[in-house]
């Protein structure tokens, strides 16, 4: 709790500041009364400060002698044109002032006035990096959580949608928010997302990296995130449709989408701004391009290695005339050209964007073009690789997933041939197939099965059969979550 004393509430917090650069102490006298101002260097807007806040502040007429009372005075008619909110918690002053609103003290009072001058500086909204659109809007969430709260309220425009904060990291005190419809999510899924959130015991919290292990399924190893991840306003506002809750953190322009389904990784807003027809066939083109990038390397090795005769004869002609000019065998060459790509996207991410563009002609030529010139890689292999890696990009959510399991199935093909590659695909299988996310199924609705969901999975209907038709994701089959209370 605050202190009467003025003086008892600087010292706190000047000691638990302790001499730090940016933290302002301005002290003045109202009408004979001491009085405070807080602040934090590059938090505040200096200007509005000084026009909305301490020039109101000089020249208003104290005639109130209690402190009390001239408190409620400044409160009701000097600051009322600003955004205030009223403290009595010590905690809760600093946890206004780190967030960038000034801190109004007055000696005799025992509250203290948190007014909203916020003036940090922050990046501009724009085009979404990861989520390119050819039809969908241009803004993406970005960095400040005010801001993105208000791009979903603008796209959901109900007082059914509901922001409900909470903090986290003990030394952060990083801001988030849970982003629900009333009426529409299930009471029960709200209540195991918002306690697993609260669960979440770290210092910091700088990303939703941080946080995504803690909203999985615990003693469960998943090959397939299991939390959705979304830097577009529209694609969270379509999801909480659905009855599913959006967590936004405060620092990153990526939203968790919570229960996120397997099928979903093949979806994009785009599917729902193009015709039907052309949708159904670039989502059976992504479920491909799925199962090229992890399974096409290995059925490779493991054809060529164990059950040649499965090739045709020309093929299989220059295959093995291109391998014979190579020293090593096929399955190390695979690993190899496999792990050579990923250093070189690796590069090109983390290299400055002025070298991004060399490190591609390096990996390009020298290390394609002359590695095959030269006989060290044999120019099959290096195509069903680039292949693979071309294809996982259409899917990209999925993409640690598949470049491990595109390894792992390297390997399995390479020793144990097609049996082992069965084995590998039962296994993948079975774990998307156990796999589910505060009860509700990650393979629904393909298992369980359920036909009227089908028609939005691997094809997608017209808006026509959509209309009227609601379909929430507690309705998904084998969820074990109740129903929406729709009262």
């Amino acid at each position: 709790m605050l202190s009467v004393s003025l003086e008892e509430n600087l010292t706190r917090f000047e000691t638990d500041f302790d001499g730090s650069a940016d933290y302002i102490e301005r002290r003045f006298r109202l009408a004979g009364s001491e009085a405070a101002l807080l602040t934090l260097e590059g938090m505040v807007n200096k200007q509005v400060l000084a026009q909305s806040v301490m020039n109101p502040l000089m020249d208003a007429p104290l005639l109130e002698e209690d402190p009390v009372k001239r408190f409620d005075y400044l409160r009701d008619c000097v600051l009322s044109t600003v955004d205030q909110k009223e403290v009595t918690d010590y905690s809760e002053a600093v946890n206004f002032l780190m967030n960038g609103f000034a801190i109004f003290l007055l000696d005799g009072c025992l509250r203290a006035l948190a007014i909203g001058v916020q003036g940090f500086q922050f990046r501009g909204v724009g085009d979404p990096q990861g989520e390119v659109m050819q039809r969908g809007s241009r803004e993406g969430f970005v960095e400040p959580l005010q801001i993105n709260l208000s791009m979903i309220r603008r796209r959901l425009k109900t007082p059914q949608l509901k922001f409900e904060k909470l903090i986290l990291g003990k030394e952060s005190n990083t801001n988030v928010c849970l982003c629900y419809l009333r009426g529409v999510v299930s009471p029960e899924l709200l209540s195991r997302v918002r306690n697993s959130v609260k669960e979440v015991d770290l210092a910091t919290v700088l990303a939703a990296g941080y946080v995504t292990p803690f909203l999985r399924k615990s003693g469960n190893i998943s090959l397939f995130t299991t939390v959705g991840l979304s830097e577009r306003p529209d694609t969270v506002c379509g999801k909480i449709q659905e009855g599913r809750i959006a967590l936004v953190i405060d620092g990153t322009p990526n939203v968790l989408i919570i229960p996120h389904l397997f099928i979903e990784s093949f979806q994009s807003f785009d599917d729902y701004a193009h015709r039907p027809f052309y949708t159904s066939f670039i989502r059976l083109l992504k479920l491909l391009a799925f199962f090229l990038s992890m399974l096409l390397p290995g059925f490779y090795v493991a054809t060529t290695t164990f059950h040649p005769e499965l090739i045709p004869e020309p093929l299989l002609l220059k295959i093995m005339q291109s391998q014979s000019s190579t020293p090593f065998p096929i399955m190390l060459e695979a690993i190899v050209i496999h792990i050579i790509y990923e250093i070189m996207r690796e590069a090109g991410l983390r290299a400055p964007k002025a070298l991004s563009h060399a490190v591609s002609i390096v990996g390009a030529l020298v290390i394609g073009d002359t590695a095959v010139s030269s006989g060290l890689i044999s120019a099959p292999t290096l195509m069903i690789i680039a292949l693979t890696a071309i294809s996982s990009y259409l899917v990209p959510s999925f993409y640690e997933s598949t470049a491990l399991c595109r390894l792992i199935f390297i390997i399995v093909g390479g020793t144990m041939g097609f049996w082992g590659l069965m084995v590998g695909i039962f296994l993948m299988t079975a774990n998307i197939c156990s796999e589910s996310i505060y009860g509700v199924p990650f393979s629904a609705p393909v298992s369980p099965f359920r036909g009227r969901a089908m028609r939005d999975v691997f094809v997608r209907a017209s808006w026509k059969k959509f209309s009227g038709r609601e379909e929430r994701v507690q309705n998904m089959p084998g969820s074990t979550v109740d129903q929406a209370d729709r009262l």
